[in-house]
């Protein structure tokens, strides 16, 4: 799963504010951020979606309000062994977008997306349809739609 895991990550820690969350995500224009404890262990995931139903909408004080209290605790984690099927079907099951990887430590390494993960799966179907294209020429008139008939 490494080639479809994100390593750039956007973390932040419990607790850190509400405002401090929205700067940073506006900032790296993001969605989310992995809240991670100490040992950067992921223990709960913060969304834009989070801060406006659980902060603004509640009219809590974003500068006061810390993220443990607006994410979404007790995540469900993959490792980096895990197959993509695998991971595919924790986000289906879920459901959510967004799939922290650990180590076998449990410490957070990367990031694996549904957006990222079907953007990379059709690149390579689209890579397979090619060649599958080039040796097979008839392939390429397969089912094309034919001009009109203008002599009628």
């Amino acid at each position: 799963m490494g080639s479809f895991c994100q390593r750039d990550l956007d973390l932040i820690g419990p607790d850190s504010t509400v405002a401090m969350a929205a700067d940073r995500m506006r900032q790296r224009t993001v969605g989310s951020l992995i809240v991670v404890d100490e040992s950067r262990h992921p223990i709960g995931i913060v969304t834009d979606r989070d801060l406006v139903i659980r902060a603004l909408a509640d009219a809590r004080d974003a500068d006061l309000t810390p993220v443990s209290e607006v994410m979404t605790p007790d995540i469900v984690v993959a490792t980096s062994d895990m197959s993509i099927h695998s991971a595919l079907r924790l986000m289906r099951d879920g459901p959510f977008r967004r799939l922290p990887i650990v180590d076998s430590e449990g410490a957070l390494i990367g990031l694996v997306t549904s957006d990222v993960m079907l953007i990379r799966i059709g690149r390579e179907f689209g890579e397979i349809a090619s060649l599958i294209e080039l040796e097979t020429p008839a392939a390429a008139n397969w089912c094309q739609p034919t001009a009109p008939n203008s002599t009628e």
